[in-house]
């Protein structure tokens, strides 16, 4: 029998503050000796009272906007009470009933076709400690205890991995072109919660259990837990079993899971308002002034590539891939005035540069040559200024090695000196001439022509458009 998947997703973002959510204490805790970033504000200890962090709430309305959400007028903290030995104080402060940031969504393109997934909320809550298990000693780390944590809920609106992913992958996209989190996975900064049911193909409307799957930590694990909670659960269901409605942790990275614990309801964490910290009140002004601060997020930047300067979408997706790409290509943008030169430019940066990148170990940031200096490539290319091999094969290795620059480069290898197309349609005819085995074959093999580009290309110490050659060789052969 076929199902499909019924997918919501919880995610957890660390944002970018220098301390913790309701005390003063460092959050830089990654790395750190256990047990040193505490207080007893963190660490639950009687009398000690919270403060919330306004840089933190910042960022929530920020990402809540960018999801476009509406901005709650009156938001209030609450207590979540559930036992577990990293979490202090018997309770965790979190949002129930009035988070910052409700009912938004998030546009992806699925297939050419645009899908809204929905967005239910944007709050804010505290992290927990950390538990390290050695045999039978559980080891207690509240460095982690009280770390700001965003959490963004979905409605249960994916019925592919394909849509989760893409989804997952464009969301951490967003929160890095805001400067909200650096959503380090490694480093616990952006963590996954999987909500996920099957229901028979065809059927509307949700199924009568969830599974929660916890803590999952990579886009690339989230993939292999749906792959096996896929298999898992259509089993049950095949034998005529409902999968229990359970809470399931990861066990490694293989993305099987186990079970921990029955599914919790609302009730059954006994929610009630944070009695030590007031309701907050966000008004029009300050939600505006936030607002001001969001730049263009990458699928407008995507949309906008592709429209405007009639960009493939897998061009426009690569240019987009983090804000240093996308702003080092459009610095170099500014050079240029038509969409020819601007599509060379992109095939340049994708194809070239980024594979000396790739090759080099490097970052875009230890780039001898500005953005502008390729732009100013692309443009000679497309001018017929300067052949495209020799740019490719000449002149973007040695602006990658050297840093000179680029009317250095052209000076020193002789490509200044431009062949006109009288000169060149003589030195084609010279190897027509003395090329009577080649020409012969090039009716059974017609990429036999090929030999003949290069050898005018040899002549020509590759100064030579190719693509002129190729056209001057076949009028001069008839074809």
């Amino acid at each position: 029998m076929n199902y499909e998947p019924i997918i919501g997703l919880e995610v957890h973002l660390q944002p970018k503050t220098q301390t913790k959510m309701f005390c003063r204490c460092s959050s830089e805790y990654f790395g750190k000796a256990p047990n040193t970033h505490t207080c007893p504000v963190c660490l639950g200890l009687p009398g000690a009272l919270p403060v919330p962090n306004k840089k933190a709430l910042e960022m929530c309305i920020k990402l809540g906007l960018a999801m476009k959400c509406s901005i709650a007028k009156e938001s209030k903290f609450d207590r979540k009470h559930y036992f577990y030995p990293d979490l202090p104080k018997g309770y965790q402060i979190s949002q129930y009933d009035q988070p910052v940031a409700f009912q938004g969504y998030l546009e992806l393109d699925i297939a050419g076709d645009a899908r809204r997934i929905r967005v239910t909320r944007v709050h804010m809550e505290e992290d927990t400690g950390k538990s390290m298990h050695e045999g039978e000693f559980t080891l207690l780390d509240y460095n982690k205890s009280g770390v700001p944590l965003i959490e963004l809920v979905t409605e249960p609106d994916f019925t592919s991995v394909e849509e989760v992913l893409k989804f997952s992958k464009r969301l951490r996209q967003i929160v890095r072109y805001l400067d909200i989190s650096d959503a380090d996975m490694e480093k616990g900064q952006m963590r996954y919660e999987l909500n996920m049911s099957l229901r028979k193909v065809g059927e509307r409307g949700l199924p009568n259990y969830k599974v929660e799957v916890k803590n999952i930590s990579s886009i690339s694990v989230l993939e292999k837990v749906i792959g096996f909670e896929f298999e898992r659960q259509s089993a049950l269901l095949e034998k005529g079993e409902r999968p229990a409605q359970e809470t399931r942790g990861i066990r490694d990275l293989t993305g099987a899971t186990y079970s921990q614990r029955v599914k919790e309801g609302a009730d059954d964490y006994r929610y009630f308002p944070e009695p030590d910290i007031p309701p907050m009140e966000f008004s029009p002004e300050e939600v505006a002034i936030i607002a001001k601060t969001i730049i263009e997020l990458p699928h407008e930047k995507k949309n906008r590539f592709m429209g405007k300067f009639g960009f493939e979408p897998d061009t426009a997706e690569t240019l987009i891939q983090s804000k240093k790409t996308a702003f080092w290509f459009e610095r170099g943008l500014v050079e240029l005035s038509d969409n020819e030169s601007r599509k060379e430019f992109a095939k340049l940066l994708i194809s070239d540069v980024f594979g000396l990148l790739k090759a080099e170990k490097m970052k875009l940031t230890d780039l001898k040559f500005t953005p502008n200096d390729l732009a100013k490539l692309a443009a000679m290319i497309i001018q017929g200024k300067l052949p495209r091999s020799a740019a490719k094969h000449q002149v973007i290795p040695e602006m990658f090695t050297s840093g000179k620059s680029l009317e250095e480069i052209i000076k020193a290898k002789g490509l200044d000196q431009q062949l006109d197309e009288v000169e060149l349609k003589s030195i084609c005819q010279q190897v027509v001439a003395s090329s009577a085995k080649i020409i012969a074959n090039l009716d059974k093999n017609p990429n036999a022509i090929k030999a003949l580009i290069g050898q005018v290309m040899g002549r020509t110490k590759g100064k030579a458009d190719p693509v002129l050659v190729d056209k001057l060789l076949k009028e001069l052969l008839g074809r």
